[in-house]
């Protein structure tokens, strides 16, 4: 996944944006010389847009997120980045068992006030 793909995704259950990027494990693939800005939200930089300066577009594009969280501020729910896809179900869609394995493997890199809202009931 790539940072820039923040800058379009809302929450599926209650359409708020911009989400809110936890990146585990990231790699860097490739360089680029032609890039695109952001238009309203930059990941990379955690901010908006229009507030910030200069920006490190074409480091930003070099990198491919593998592992990581997105997270909902407005209604807190969670979606996985598992093997450089965000996992972006609605509740009644999710598989519990996969949503399990992720927060066994990565809970310790979750900060705790977002791992105490993580239900997987």
């Amino acid at each position: 996944m790539k940072y820039r793909l923040m800058d379009i995704l809302a929450c599926p259950m209650c359409r708020n944006f911009p989400l809110k990027l936890l990146v585990f494990e990231r790699e860097s693939r490739y360089k680029v010389d032609n890039t695109v800005k952001c238009e309203l939200y930059c990941s990379y930089h955690v901010g908006a847009v229009s507030e910030l300066g200069e920006t490190r577009c074409a480091e930003c594009y070099s990198y491919e997120i593998i592992n990581g969280l997105i997270t909902c501020p407005k209604c807190g729910r969670w979606y996985a980045i598992i093997d450089e896809i965000p996992i972006m179900l609605p509740d009644y869609l999710r598989d519990r068992s996969r949503d399990e394995e992720f927060i066994a493997k990565w809970g310790k890199n979750i900060p705790p006030e977002i791992l105490e809202k993580i239900s997987l009931s």
